[in-house]
């Protein structure tokens, strides 16, 4: 008897339905194993997944092991499982995957769950699933890629549940995840948000960074508090539904107000950008020397590397601060001269205001677009709202002004370059290239950053002279000079008569210096300025003595250092050591030393130095600044006070300012002002005085010049009984030694 028609419908049914089962498993098989093999594009080998090649930052360190920036594409650090604090590894898991410790990989259970309640309940991704999406992000697609992509991610996690620890895997992906403000990994989102290491993180600053993972502008605490509230306190209630928390610990987390520590080290921001930015080019330059083992070389912005400096911070600190300090009262003395008031100034530079006016990008722009000259200056004549430097508590302000009156405002501020070190080891202490890095990028400290140096070249001079026999208390000329370029050179000094040479390199009277230059050879001078590391183009003329040349402050600190080391030229350096990610040292770096003169030249030298400080032209040091201690150095101004310099040192430290605009055409008008004395000195006074006050620093003000064992010539300290009255008072015979005071616009007239 056949079987009913129905009966064999509904046995057919079932058995399509078995076949379409059936065909689906092993079609869904063969497309797993095509995804594993490759042939559905590309598929990182487990070497690859256990290693990723994630861009890292590399770190740049103060002397102490403070971290002090970092250079990146992305701003990404690695950390180890056992740094981090359990606070997070548990917000984590309650938050985004509870059944990380049950599954291997893929939930079937969490994908159904999402499934059936269309992902109002979380969805199916688990933290595994996650790390290979972060490590191999998605690109975008149409819903067929977009399923063949999500099945990938399925067997990159089972390959890393097969081949990693639970406690890798939630290592390697919290230290590849983007938390916000361009942040990557959870030891710089601590750093960045709350300025604290990962294992300090307590559990409701856990659940702040754990938070933002699911939005990460969205929920960013710096950006929008509330809501990053709202978002830390949902992921305290899943640690308290999961078991992590207790409810009454729970309660008292989420009454927590949220208080950042926030410490976000950008490109402008943080302390010493401008050395962070002479590292930076260091450092690349050095890498292009530097070989991975697949033969490849370095990258600053993605191996990870960490780099050891010289730079103190406390140095560096007190060091901005004493920029800031005297650059604050000598700008409001610069701008209240009488032809920076009322613009004059301009009329008689405006062809250089053109120049700059014509080279901004809003000038630029507006011409790529078609507009006329004429049209494009009447919008440069228009006011519009904008933020400009100025000296105060954020070094910019709010305002409203024309674009060519900003031109003018931003290039009429003062600027500075200052840097010090330790003479004996050549280590950058602190190096402050600008007044500030937002505005001014310009670094005055680089040495391919050249100002004319003014009589801070005569230390050298002299130096040549008692080292080929010339004595300090032997008589120079002040009377003009004659060279076969030029007849009676007469530069500034000739009342004065012939005097020592130690009261002319105190009152750094310019005729005597021709005189001296004169002597020992203008080619012989230059030769012994190339010897002592300066390799700007020097040009073979009188003027030399003078210090026509430009040269940097950088290359004079080197020079000078070979004074207090006992006639030792040291070549400063600012990088102690590079190592990789994983701490193996790529390149260490040792100061270059050679013998430049002999260690009497260099003590004569000391001591005719400490005669210009005692009273000479930067005696001010002492009436004025009330500093104690041995100390040597020496002033220098440029024709018509462009430039300003002041380098002195102590017994342990050396620091060189120079101070000017940027702009060689605005200066000030009065030598009492501009000159070195004056625009510089107080940057190295301030500084020093701030470095005797911290004695955890050890820079002691009764550390002594020691002679050598030998010593034996005439006393070569300044005698001031023998100086007679006012001798330091005339602008032409060198760098003056008058107090800073108001001088009435009339003199500037």
């Amino acid at each position: 008897m056949s079987e009913p028609k129905s009966k064999k419908i509904k046995k057919r049914i079932i058995r399509l339905l078995w076949i379409f089962f059936g065909l689906g498993i092993l079609t869904f098989s063969l497309l797993i194993l095509m995804i594993n093999l490759g042939w559905m594009g590309y598929m990182p080998s487990m070497k690859e997944l256990e290693n990723p090649n994630s861009a890292l930052a590399s770190d740049i360190y103060a002397e102490d092991g403070q971290l002090i920036g970092r250079y990146y594409v992305q701003d990404r650090s690695t950390t180890k499982y056992e740094d981090i604090s359990q606070n997070i590894f548990n917000a984590l898991i309650a938050t985004e995957d509870s059944r990380f410790n049950r599954h291997a990989g893929v939930d079937g259970k969490a994908i159904l769950r999402a499934v059936l309640l269309f992902g109002r309940d979380g969805g199916g991704s688990t933290i595994t699933q996650q790390l290979a999406k972060n490590l191999f992000p998605r690109k975008k697609g149409n819903k067929i890629q977009l399923i063949i992509r999500k099945m990938k991610e399925w067997v990159m996690s089972v390959k890393l549940e097969k081949r990693l620890t639970k406690n890798e895997i939630i290592n390697l992906y919290l230290n590849t995840v983007p938390f916000g403000d361009n942040v990557y990994g959870i030891k710089n989102a601590s750093l960045t948000f709350f300025n604290k290491q990962p294992s300090e993180v307590t559990v409701d600053e856990a659940a702040i960074l754990i938070g933002m993972l699911k939005a990460t502008t969205a929920y960013n605490p710096r950006i929008h508090p509330e809501k990053s509230k709202n978002r830390r306190n949902t992921v305290i209630n899943q640690m308290t539904k999961y078991g992590y928390l207790k409810s009454k610990d729970a309660v008292k987390f989420k009454q927590k107000p949220i208080k950042l520590n926030y410490h976000k080290i950008t490109h402008h921001d943080g302390m010493a950008p401008y050395f962070r930015q002479i590292v930076e080019q260091e450092v690349k330059e050095i890498c292009k020397t530097l070989t991975k083992p697949d033969g490849s070389n370095y990258n600053i912005y993605k191996d990870g590397l960490k780099i050891y400096t010289t730079l103190n911070v406390k140095m560096q600190g007190y060091a901005e601060q004493a920029v800031e300090e005297h650059l604050t009262e000598m700008q409001q003395l610069f701008i209240n001269q009488t032809k920076y008031k009322n613009g004059a100034v301009w009329n008689e530079y405006q062809k250089y205001l053109d120049l700059a006016i014509k080279s901004t990008p809003r000038y630029r722009r507006q011409k790529e677009e078609g507009k006329s000259h004429e049209q494009i200056m009447g919008d440069m004549r228009t006011p519009v709202e904008m933020t400009v430097f100025a000296w105060n508590k954020n070094h910019e302000i709010d305002t409203v002004m024309t674009p060519i009156d900003s031109i003018k405002y931003m290039k009429m501020v003062l600027q500075a370059g200052f840097m010090a070190l330790d003479p004996y080891t050549g280590e950058v202490k602190a190096w402050v290239g600008g007044i500030d890095h937002t505005y001014y990028q310009y670094d005055h400290v680089n040495r391919k950053t050249k100002r004319q140096v003014g009589s801070t070249i005569k230390p050298l001079l002299y130096c040549l002279a008692v080292d080929n026999g010339f004595s300090p208390c032997g008589v120079v000329s002040t009377m003009p000079q004659s060279f076969p370029t030029i007849e009676n050179y007469d530069a500034g000094g000739t009342k004065y008569g012939a005097m020592t040479m130690r009261k002319a390199l105190a009152g750094s009277i310019n005729n005597a210096a021709l005189y001296i230059i004169k002597q020992v050879g203008i080619n012989s001078f230059a030769e012994f300025m190339e010897r002592c590391g300066i390799d700007s183009k020097i040009d073979k003329v009188p003027s030399l003595a003078l210090g026509v040349t430009d040269i940097s402050l950088f290359e004079m600190l080197a020079a000078y250092t070979m004074f207090p080391t006992g006639g030792t030229h040291v070549e400063p350096i600012f990088i102690t050591k590079i190592e990789d990610k994983n701490g193996a040292v790529l390149k260490s770096f040792v100061p270059t030393q050679r013998e430049m003169i002999n260690k009497y030249t260099a003590f004569k030298m000391v001591r005719m130095m400490q005669g210009v400080v005692e009273n000479g032209t930067a005696k001010r040091i002492r009436y004025r600044y009330k500093i104690e201690g041995e100390m040597a150095g020496k002033t220098g101004t440029t024709n018509e006070q462009a430039d300003a310099w002041f380098i002195g040192y102590t017994p342990q430290i050396m620091g060189g300012v120079w101070v000017g605009c940027d702009d060689r055409y605005l200066r000030f008008g009065s030598e009492r002002l501009g000159q070195g004395a004056s625009a510089a000195l107080p940057v190295w006074a301030y500084f020093i005085q701030k470095l005797y006050a911290d004695k955890s620093l050890h820079i002691n003000k009764d550390a002594k010049f020691e002679p050598p064992e030998d010593f034996n010539d005439c006393e070569v300290l300044v005698d001031p009984t023998t100086m007679g009255n006012g001798w330091l008072n005339d602008g032409r015979a060198g760098d003056g030694g008058e107090p800073l005071e108001a001088v009435p616009d009339s003199e500037w007239q």
